[in-house]
């Protein structure tokens, strides 16, 4: 059965059990490190799984002894089996859409849309990619609202400055 485990944010991989566990007993593999094999529900960290402590693999564990806030790597794509929660933006897409800038907030919508399928089909680099790419239409589409308001604020002002000298 292949391994995958994380360093650094970069999946590496697949090893042999054996090759994890000389890993791991080396210091290589971390016991805050995520690992996944097929089968596996979701990455966990090395030192939590039984089967490499029976091994003779016991790496050290934090002082804290807090596994739970274990950084997830955010860049690389994972097999099936791994979540993440990546923010898809879809509302701020529709409420720019509908109150600012609608060609802006319709490109933001559809790259909302693909980020849960992506992530879906375990496509996380391609999901963190259309949710940055919405955020960013959606920001766009914001700033050309409000470039817009300045414009017509600064018109107003000349409009009444220019009707009260006459």
């Amino acid at each position: 059965m292949s391994w995958y485990y994380s360093k650094n944010g970069t999946q590496l991989g697949p090893v042999t059990e054996q090759e994890l566990k000389a890993k791991g007993g080396s210091g290589e593999v971390l016991a805050t490190d995520l690992v996944w094999k097929e089968g596996m529900p979701d990455w966990l960290p090395f030192g939590q799984l039984a089967e490499f402590q029976a091994l003779g693999v016991v790496p050290q564990v934090p002082a804290s002894g807090a596994m739970g806030s274990v950084p997830m790597p955010q860049s690389a794509a994972y097999p099936a089996g791994y979540t993440q929660q990546i923010p898809n933006y879809l509302w701020q897409s529709i409420v720019v859409t509908i109150l600012c800038c609608m060609p802006f907030g319709v490109v933001a919508i559809v790259y909302a849309a693909k980020v849960d399928s992506l992530a879906a089909h375990g496509d996380i680099a391609g999901a963190n990619a259309a949710s940055k790419s919405a955020k960013t239409w959606v920001t766009v589409a914001v700033g050309c609202w409000l470039a817009a308001l300045a414009i017509y604020a600064v018109f107003a002002i000349i409009a009444i400055a220019g009707s009260s000298i006459h």
